[in-house]
């Protein structure tokens, strides 16, 4: 059974699904290149991280707050489909401790530098692939909000 909700409850579990897609575009596909593109270097890639793990533990402590379920229930989904970004995060940086084992092996400090240039591009690949899990997701769940209508797994935890 669907809850009956109002329009203002619809908009209220709209807004984490459109926080966390204007988050995934702000901080992991505008941001990320221009940290690459200024040079900052590796560590300049946790300023994506930070910024979307800040936003995911928001939408977490704020679905604590909500005093609808149903929005609520939306807020919740909001942070779980944010885990997604946040495992792609986490294979990523697995991936590079890996690449910098691997570079350091190298003998050559021009090897070096060629080991760990071409295995941090692939490196990057699982966050790229959680971004985009994480934004199809967040735009299945707007429509859901929209029809008002809540996933079936929150209906079988009674939300």
């Amino acid at each position: 059974m669907q809850p009956d909700v109002s329009d203002t409850e619809v908009k209220q579990a709209q807004f984490p699904h459109n926080l966390l897609i204007a988050g995934l575009f702000a901080f992991n596909l505008l941001m990320a290149p221009a940290v690459i593109a200024l040079n900052i270097g590796m560590s300049g890639l946790l300023i994506p991280l930070l910024s979307s793990g800040a936003l995911i533990a928001y939408l977490y402590l704020h679905s604590r707050k909500v005093t609808s379920k149903f929005v609520a229930a939306h807020w919740r989904l909001a942070f779980t489909h944010g885990r997604w970004l946040l495992l792609g995060y986490t294979i990523t940086a697995v991936l590079i401790l890996l690449a910098w084992l691997v570079s350091q092996a190298a003998h050559e400090a021009s090897m070096k530098h060629i080991v760990w240039t071409a295995l941090t591009r692939i490196a990057v690949l699982p966050t790229l692939v959680g971004v985009m899990v994480t934004a199809i997701l967040e735009a299945g769940a707007i429509s859901l909000a929209t029809r008002r209508k809540l996933t079936d797994k929150q209906i079988k935890a009674k939300i």
